[in-house]
């Protein structure tokens, strides 16, 4: 009877605390540190090095994180990968696996998980977007082939450790990636949040600083600049994915291959082919820096009604309007604003040559039949005329460029 007495008692001691028997701030520092850990796996295995080969891993850290998501998350590397290629490759179209854009925010935050499975069943996009992901042995006959036994086995240790509580810990774990990436990435990043880059589709930044999602918090960075490990790109911008790579390159467990290229500036001089070469090649950060002028302008324009008066007058709201807008590319501006736009523009000269310069500018990387000769020769007309416009943004603007260097 007293062994049966204390075997029950160690049951329970068992149930309620575990064989840590830990405090209450322990289990939460386990269940912060473990979500962590598998936020990395995703976006340095899965996301920077598998989807983007942005960087190569070696051995020890691949394994591991391949390891640690089969115990965290169930997920296939294959299927992954896939999917988030096939998402750039066909961004906010109907094709797209997970865009809110054409889906509606409310239903990849809600049921993006299950956006995600339907994807992986769809063998055409595991066909033509999974080249090159890991296909050895334990791959095939583990990871993938009992993709769950793995969270399986996470909740079993988990339950060792903390008891009854590890259940909890188990499923905040299970729900991590589904809330954070395939809900807020995939969701809110492709909705709210500011614009470092007019990159072709709808991505933002949802916060500069990237410590809670690893750094997919800067997904108009990332969407940009694909191919980059780096995805802060701005002084005030932080991804702490990038510090964890750089401390295993520091150790050789990682080589990067690729980061977001930066304008360089040199002496001003007539515009060549080397400065058609860095404004191509950085031309996301030159048509950011054109548009701060383009709202400089639109800013200046506003004070000017003000001083004049205006202050209620509908012309202010149409200028704060253009000031939010004008920069943008007219395939990203609501279609019911474009009217008021182009009263604005017929308002102000300023504006409409801002704008009509910024297209001219931008046909330099987007005419495809044009000679790399006839395209300098375009460029020099161009900041010719900038020059000679009178409009101090252009100006300056022009004289930026004709310092540009790779």
């Amino acid at each position: 009877m007293d062994f049966l007495m204390t075997v029950h008692d160690a049951l329970v001691q068992w149930l309620g605390f575990g064989l840590l028997d830990a405090s209450a701030w322990q289990v939460v520092v386990y269940a912060l540190v473990v979500t962590h850990i598998t936020i990395a796996a995703v976006t340095i295995f899965l996301h920077r090095a598998q989807a983007h080969r942005a960087l190569d891993l070696g051995p020890i850290p691949s394994h591991f994180f391949r390891f640690w998501l089969w115990l965290t998350t169930g997920m296939v590397t294959k299927e992954w990968v896939a999917i988030h290629r096939k998402h750039h490759a066909k961004c906010e179209t109907e094709e797209d696996p997970h865009s809110p854009q054409t889906r509606g925010l409310k239903k990849v935050l809600r049921e993006g998980a299950e956006l995600y499975r339907h994807e992986a069943k769809n063998q055409e996009t595991l066909a033509k977007y999974s080249h090159g992901v890991p296909n050895d042995w334990i791959e095939r006959n583990l990871y993938t082939r009992y993709s769950w036994q793995g969270v399986g086995l996470m909740l079993i240790i988990n339950m060792a450790l903390f008891g009854a509580i590890g259940a909890s810990i188990w499923a905040l774990q299970m729900a991590w990636i589904p809330i954070w990436a395939a809900g807020v990435v995939n969701g809110i990043g492709h909705f709210w949040g500011y614009r470092n880059f007019e990159a072709a589709d709808a991505s933002t930044n949802i916060s500069p600083w990237g410590i809670i999602i690893g750094g997919e918090e800067l997904h108009n960075n990332h969407h940009t600049y694909p191919t980059s490990a780096k995805f802060s790109v701005k002084p005030y911008e932080f991804d702490i994915g990038w510090g964890y790579i750089r401390a295993m390159e520091m150790i050789g467990w990682a080589k990067v291959r690729k980061t977001a290229p930066k304008l360089r500036q040199g002496e001003i001089k007539p515009a060549d082919k080397d400065t058609l070469e860095a404004i191509i090649a950085n031309r996301y950060e030159v048509m950011a820096s054109y548009g701060r002028g383009l709202k400089a302008a639109c800013a200046a324009e506003l004070t000017r009604l003000k001083a004049e008066g205006a202050a209620h007058s509908p012309k202010l709201a149409q200028f704060k309007l253009a000031k939010r807008w004008l920069h943008r590319d007219a395939d990203k501006i609501p279609q019911d604003l474009h009217g008021e736009l182009a009263g604005v523009r017929a308002a102000s000269p300023v504006l409409d040559k801002l704008v009509t310069m910024r297209e001219e500018l931008r046909q330099l990387w987007t005419r495809t039949n044009v000679s790399a000769e006839q395209l300098v020769s375009d460029l020099q007309a161009w900041c010719r005329r900038a020059e000679e416009s009178g409009i101090a943004e252009l100006r300056n603007f022009s004289m930026g460029l004709r310092a540009a260097r790779i």
